[in-house]
């Protein structure tokens, strides 16, 4: 067996997760900002409230696909219990 099967698959892991944290972090961006703010928001602090808005969506949008990430390869470790 080629020793570069590993890396390639380590690779392969680490570019579906890169995709799996920006696919999330993007569908919990688009849920956020469906609910209004505005009303918790102070004149003049809107920046500062978009960009609190960014960091709640990377916290919630990470987490969740950690969850599936995970998951999936506990699925996958399935196969070695018997």
């Amino acid at each position: 067996m080629d020793s570069s099967f590993g890396l390639s698959t380590i690779g392969y892991t680490a570019l579906v997760g890169m995709i799996s944290h920006l696919l999330f972090i993007y569908i919990t961006w688009r849920v956020i900002t469906t609910i209004n703010f505005d009303p918790l928001i102070r004149k003049g602090r809107e920046t500062e409230a978009r960009i609190l808005i960014i960091f709640i969506a990377i916290v919630i949008g990470t987490g969740v696909s950690r969850f599936i990430l995970d998951f999936v390869q506990w699925s996958l470790n399935l196969q070695y219990l018997f």
